[in-house]
């Protein structure tokens, strides 16, 4: 039992390093990419969709295998496995000598980054279910401390070097590795184990299994909404604050940072005041109208300095994703969390692979000449759309199933394919 508790900080602290080499990247692969592209903006801009789409393609094909692995073999080998080909591909990205190399070693992060869908299965391990979303928001917090740190570093190495930061991210990756290597135990029980089917290990196999929980089909929408929402956001930022406001790398990374700072302060502590006063469901429904409000004033902010009055007040909404995960976790059996989380990274990926490619199309469209007006911020008035939807939906859910939050049970009992 001590070593199952002691798993919560382990696996946040492997988190935070997994975040904080992520966030090294962030601010300078636009560049990168720009640079192979005679720095065209517009190019860049498309360029960029797909290379972050290209991800998310084989996070859609590998997460559910890779969770379902997790319930058959538990989580600690899942997570150091990926973890390590995570550390390996940041050399290759640093190296790469022309843009279709970079796009390889994208798509190789790809297939090993489950990290993190592991990691939110080794926490609802760990956790009661009264306390999952308080852990789940430490998650955040994580995530939350790793962006403070990444992105500002990240836009500084990448003035004294464009590649530096790649470097350093796979440094702090195989570090992160290591230091699981000797100090994280397995979370997942021998009981609650179950055998590898192949059924299951696709997204598709994935969710017609979850489906026997009829409540859980309205919240993958809610979630498939708000990540769609999210990567509209996060693809372009980068190349909506350089184009509408000139901001250099540090800047960026200090945007970003800031980003950091609020989830941090939100997730690692207002959750749990929060949380508890308003309910899970309030939480949800709150977070996703913040986020609509706080989308259409980045898209309308005419100077660069209103942004950081409005990412604080923005942050708050990152009590959505707590509230969402633990009412998505009190769904399913112990044996299922793995199943469940590679689920929704497989869901998410869907999103992060529609997100960039719809978010760059319209930046660059409506900032070209072709443009009948041009409007750089139209990627987050959709992203404003997509919230509002989520937050609908959220709501007709919770009345068709005002039982929302117990624990379900299944309609029927499900067979066990792999068996």
């Amino acid at each position: 039992m001590s070593s199952r508790k002691a798993g919560l900080p382990f696996i946040l602290v492997t988190l935070f390093l997994d975040i904080l080499g992520i966030g090294l990247i962030i601010p300078i692969v636009p560049k990168i990419i720009g640079a192979f592209l005679d720095n065209n903006t517009e190019v860049t801009a498309k360029y960029y969709g797909w290379f972050a789409a290209s991800y998310a393609l084989m996070q859609l094909v590998f997460s559910p295998i890779l969770g379902s692995l997790s319930d058959r073999f538990g989580r600690r080998k899942v997570l150091l496995l990926s973890t390590f080909g995570q550390g390996l591909d940041y050399l290759f990205m640093a190296m790469a000598p022309g843009l279709a190399w970079l796009f390889v070693g994208r798509i190789v992060a790809g297939i090993t980054g489950a990290s993190i869908s592991t990691a939110t299965a080794y926490i609802a391990d760990v956790s009661p279910p009264e306390k999952r979303a308080q852990n789940f928001g430490l998650v955040g917090a994580a995530f939350g401390l790793g962006f403070i740190m990444g992105p500002a570093i990240g836009g500084l190495l990448g003035h004294v070097n464009i590649h530096l930061p790649f470097f350093v991210a796979s440094a702090l990756t195989l570090i992160n590795c290591t230091y699981g290597f000797f100090v994280l135990p397995e979370s997942l029980a021998l009981e609650n184990r179950r055998p590898f089917s192949w059924a299951r290990a696709n997204p598709f196999g994935t969710w017609l299994e979850l489906s026997k929980y009829k409540a859980l089909l309205g919240m993958a929408a809610v979630v498939f909404l708000a990540n769609l929402s999210q990567f509209s956001l996060q693809t372009t930022w980068v190349l909506y604050t350089m184009h509408r406001y000139g901001w250099n790398e540090a800047m960026v990374g200090a945007s970003l940072a800031t980003v950091g700072v609020c989830t941090a302060i939100v997730q690692g502590g207002l959750v749990r005041k929060i949380m508890p006063a308003l309910g899970e469901k309030r939480a949800l429904q709150l977070g996703m109208l913040l986020t609509a409000a706080a989308f259409i004033g980045y898209g309308l902010a005419p100077e660069g300095w209103m942004l950081f009055v409005i990412l604080p007040i923005a942050s708050l909404a990152s009590i959505a994703g707590p509230a969402a995960q633990a009412l998505m976790s009190r769904l399913v059996k112990p044996t299922e969390q793995g199943m469940l989380q590679g689920g929704l990274a497989s869901m998410q990926s869907v999103g992060q692979i529609i997100g960039p490619l719809a978010a760059t199309g319209l930046f660059s469209f409506f900032i070209s000449d072709r443009a009948p007006v041009k409007i750089p911020g139209i990627s987050f008035f959709m992203g404003s759309a997509l919230s509002v939807m989520a937050a609908l939906i959220a709501t007709l859910n919770f009345r068709r199933y005002p039982e929302f939050g117990a624990v379900a049970k299944p309609v029927e009992p499900a067979p066990d394919s792999g068996s």
